[in-house]
């Protein structure tokens, strides 16, 4: 449980470090990118590992009504992930459509994982991206909507959001997590 823990600190820690010490990365100069994208590789990593050999406490499981309800809000997910690089119409009326994705992808997973490893990850992960839409609405509380883009982009996304939900699913698949039923 502890590489689990380490991997999602490792994680949220260098992604919260530009929010709560704002001058960290002025005086680094471009320096902290490397550093960053390291250390949340690692994370990622130890997050792997840590929870596919995390044990404890089992409180539910997979049903299908919550299958159906984590695949629906998994959609839902990466749309608002392809919705906020695209700066699609939801990204304009949405200030967080990337950190409202991870929210939603940690609920679906929730959903049908109620064991202690997936309380930390899901829930830590999620507990970070609603961490980091309130540091960045205090720090920053103006907002300004992107610009419309051309509808053929709006179709990319939805189209882009449908594939990658099939590799994603394909994925859970390969690793021996059935994504449906």
């Amino acid at each position: 449980m502890a590489i689990l823990i380490l991997g999602v600190l490792l994680w949220a820690l260098p992604h919260l470090a530009k929010r709560i010490v704002p001058g960290f990365h002025r005086n680094l100069k471009g320096a902290e990118r490397p550093m960053v994208a390291g250390l949340v590789l690692v994370g990622v990593l130890l997050m792997v590992v840590g929870y596919r050999s995390a044990d404890g406490a089992f409180f539910w499981g997979r049903t299908a009504p919550l299958v159906g309800i984590n695949n629906l809000l998994m959609l839902a997910s990466i749309y608002l992930f392809a919705a906020a690089g695209m700066q699609t119409a939801v990204a304009r009326k949405m200030r967080h459509p990337m950190l409202s994705a991870m929210i939603l992808w940690a609920v679906a997973h929730l959903l049908v994982n109620g064991d202690v490893p997936s309380f930390v990850l899901f829930g830590g992960l999620g507990l970070w991206a609603v961490l980091e839409m309130v540091l960045i609405n205090r720090a920053k509380p103006g907002w300004i909507p992107p610009k419309p883009v051309p509808a053929k982009k709006e179709a990319m996304a939805a189209v882009g959001a449908l594939v990658v939900y099939g590799a994603i699913a394909g994925v859970h698949y390969a690793l021996g997590y059935p994504a449906f039923g």
